[in-house]
């Protein structure tokens, strides 16, 4: 079953011979519960494709379907709580709120949405990932490694329809890197979650179920199963 699905996805800026098409007619299909990496050099569209897909960016023509729904339908407002509830995103740089504690951090995105946090399935999660004795911490207290885990674990909490990852190992060390990636590739099965990512990386694009490459633009391999 189709999770997440672009039809004709365009994103263009400027006009005329200053005409940039940052996304050309973009189709791509992905199945619940798959791991799917995109990838692409600097300046091919893949975070263009990614902010698009995560609807943090409307595109300039083309749709993006979630979990059945069509997202640019929706108004900004409408499209900002389907965002909160349907799609945990994984930053480079973590984007952690420096004065709150790891467990606060974790639990954010249901508190912004008004409901109860459930305390067994968070604690789980936590255990999983090895954050155990980081609950009561302030983020900058954490390595980079551990910081990107408690990214992670904010993007499973709200059990969402997909998860995007923009680089999630591009600020870590090799080492680091692959841990923090087998942990992830863990986690998205353990929780049978849908996960989407972004890397320039091949090697870690290879830990995927399938690759999608991008190049000006454009999909040029993956798009779809069997492509």
């Amino acid at each position: 079953m189709s999770i997440l699905k672009t039809k004709s996805l365009k994103k263009y800026y400027g006009v005329e011979e200053n005409l940039v098409k940052a996304i050309d007619d973009t189709n791509i299909d992905i199945q619940e519960g798959e791991f799917v990496a995109i990838v692409g050099k600097s300046g091919s569209g893949k975070s263009t494709l990614l902010h698009m897909i995560g609807g943090l960016d409307r595109p300039t023509d083309g749709n993006v379907f979630i979990d059945g729904n069509d997202i640019f339908s929706l108004k900004d407002e409408q499209l900002a709580i389907f965002r909160r509830r349907k799609i945990g995103f994984i930053f480079q740089y973590y984007n952690l709120i420096p004065s709150l504690n790891v467990w606060e951090n974790i639990v954010l995105p249901i508190g912004l949405d008004g409901k109860d946090v459930d305390k067994n399935f968070v604690n789980d999660i936590i255990k999983s990932l090895g954050l155990d004795e980081k609950k009561e911490v302030l983020p900058n207290t954490l390595s980079g490694g551990q910081q990107q885990r408690v990214a992670i674990a904010r993007a499973l909490v709200t059990r969402p329809s997909i998860i995007l990852a923009d680089e999630p190992t591009g600020n870590l060390d090799s080492k680091t890197s692959d841990e923090v990636m087998s942990l992830l590739k863990s986690m998205i099965k353990k929780y049978n979650q849908t996960l989407v990512m972004i890397t320039h990386d091949e090697t870690i694009a290879q830990m995927a179920d399938r690759v999608i490459y991008i190049e000006d633009g454009k999909v040029i391999k993956g798009g779809v199963i069997n492509d």
